[in-house]
């Protein structure tokens, strides 16, 4: 037991799982929530780290469904290509932080990163071309001087 009492009804709640039903579209998915719940009425409270589990994992319900690259899929398309987080997010599209962000299920790709990903895994010699279109972004070059050269220019 805790000290943590139910808004509601004043009962002891306890740090547990609930399974709550999502849906997204026309599919629906199960989902073991974390959160404190209510001994009595089993009302829930979520902290930032809970609701950072679910949120990941419905991220990966919504990209299953949507047929995008998941997690896993975008971090071996990208160390396939020989790219960093950052270069990747340069080169490909979404920004310095955006391949983090994917990587770890924080953020859905598009369906144009998906399919960009997906055509670079069949052809991974076409990122050169990205690279060159990329206004001469390569694997040599300091991405964080780039920027800075880009705001102090801007």
């Amino acid at each position: 037991m805790t000290n943590n009492k139910c808004p509601n009804d004043c009962a002891p709640m306890e740090y547990g799982t609930r399974m709550i039903e999502y849906k997204y579209k026309e599919f629906s998915r199960t989902i073991e929530v974390p959160g404190l719940y209510c001994t009595k009425c089993n009302d829930g409270v979520h902290a930032v780290k809970d609701l950072k589990v679910v949120d990941r994992l419905l991220n990966e319900f919504k990209a299953r469904e949507e047929n995008l690259l998941l997690p896993d899929e975008i971090k071996r398309i990208r160390k396939k290509l020989h790219l960093t987080q950052e270069l990747a997010g340069l080169i490909i599209g979404g920004g310095p932080r955006a391949f983090q962000k994917y990587e770890c299920g924080d953020l859905l790709p598009s369906r144009a990163i998906s399919s960009a990903l997906r055509l670079l895994d069949d052809n991974p010699k076409a990122v050169e071309i990205l690279k060159v279109k990329g206004d001469g972004i390569d694997e040599k070059q300091d991405v964080k001087k780039k920027r800075k050269v880009e705001i102090a220019t801007a």
